[in-house]
């Protein structure tokens, strides 16, 4: 039987300089090895020329550094970009680049589907397929820096806001979060990296003890009977629950300013009342925030009907917010025309 090769997206410095000890080379390697995938986005351990031959040889013989393949790209008039990517087995995930004038954000997607439901969502249409290994996170963000970064250094935000929840995959989250931050991976400031959650209490506070991060909380909707009713998986984990979690995340954290970023979906008629903004309000203001307003955008399929909030009610929403001393913002949907927006990457339609 032929050994399955390692895979080097797979593994942080920690790893590397452990994996290189007990092959009896010095730790140094590890740094070696990183700068070529990480600033040189080099995948053949031959081409490794500060690297001995011998060694090179051998990692070509026991390794490799596979990341998912690009199979289809769109471009939307905005400037978004969303790529699907096909995994080692076929299986296809979506992956969206946002640029602005002096940077870029890469949105990056954590499971295959999700196991979730969220009511307005497109990726619970598929269900749940699997989580993503490390290398198939880190490997989404080291093709499109691939691409975009030998044109100009513009990513400097990764969010985990693509397919899934990031944290039921909370193993592989961390070890690639560690590989993002680190100074001799895609060195990118621990500030600038976004987990997005509709809160899992135990895994907030795991995430909290191994890495820093900025977090950001799929709220929705300011009670928990309206919540129960388009997040199913408030009625486990309700919101006083994901709160308490999140405030001490924020109190462990050594992020200046530290906020969670309220996201609110709107949805014409459900939750973008005068009434709901009172009682979002009330519901999170012992806990340091900034609200991110939502409209929400078009699902094809969709099970439930659905429609975006009256931009009329969007203003009178967030006017009502701000004047109660809440840092209220709207979402400019990106990429809504390729369904690279907020809640529309599915990745692949399969067969329940």
């Amino acid at each position: 039987m032929i050994k399955e090769k390692i895979n080097f997206l797979e593994m942080d410095r920690i790893s590397l300089e452990k994996f290189f000890l007990s092959i009896g080379e010095k730790s140094f390697r590890a740094m070696q090895i990183m700068k070529w995938i990480y600033f040189h986005y080099c995948d053949d351990f031959k081409l490794m020329t500060d690297i001995k031959s011998s060694l090179r040889f051998y990692l070509d013989s026991i390794a490799t550094i596979s990341a998912p393949k690009i199979v289809e790209r769109k471009n939307s008039f905005d400037g978004t970009i969303k790529w699907k990517m096909r995994l080692y087995d076929s299986k296809e995930i979506e992956t969206v680049f946002i640029p602005e004038k002096t940077r870029g954000t890469i949105c990056v997607s954590s499971q295959v589907g999700c196991l979730l439901g969220c009511k307005f969502c497109a990726t619970s249409m598929n269900g749940f397929k699997r989580n993503l290994k490390t290398s198939e996170i880190v490997g989404q963000i080291w093709r499109i820096k691939k691409i975009i970064d030998t044109q100009k250094n513009m990513i400097k935000n990764v969010v985990f806001m693509g397919m899934g929840e990031p944290l039921l995959n909370l193993k592989n989250l961390i070890s690639s979060i560690r590989i993002i931050s680190d100074n001799f991976g895609f060195s990118i400031s621990k500030k600038k990296i976004t987990v997005s959650t509709v809160g899992i209490p135990f895994a907030i506070k795991k995430l909290s003890e191994n890495v820093d991060v900025s977090l950001a909380f799929s709220l929705h909707a300011p009670t928990n009977n309206l919540r129960n009713k388009i997040i199913p998986i408030n009625k486990k984990y309700d919101i006083s629950s994901c709160l308490s979690s999140i405030n001490k995340f924020l109190r462990n954290s050594n992020i200046k300013n530290k906020k969670v970023t309220i996201e609110y979906v709107m949805i014409d008629g459900i939750n973008d009342t005068i009434q709901h903004a009172r009682q979002l309000v009330k519901c999170i203001n012992k806990t340091p925030n900034k609200i991110n307003l939502i409209p929400l955008n078009r699902i094809n399929n969709l099970k439930y009907s659905f429609t975006r909030s009256k931009e009329k009610n969007i203003f009178i929403f967030q006017r009502f917010l701000i004047d109660k001393g809440f840092v209220t913002t709207v979402r400019n949907s990106r990429g809504e025309d390729i369904h690279a927006a907020c809640g529309q990457l599915i990745g692949k339609i399969y067969k329940k």
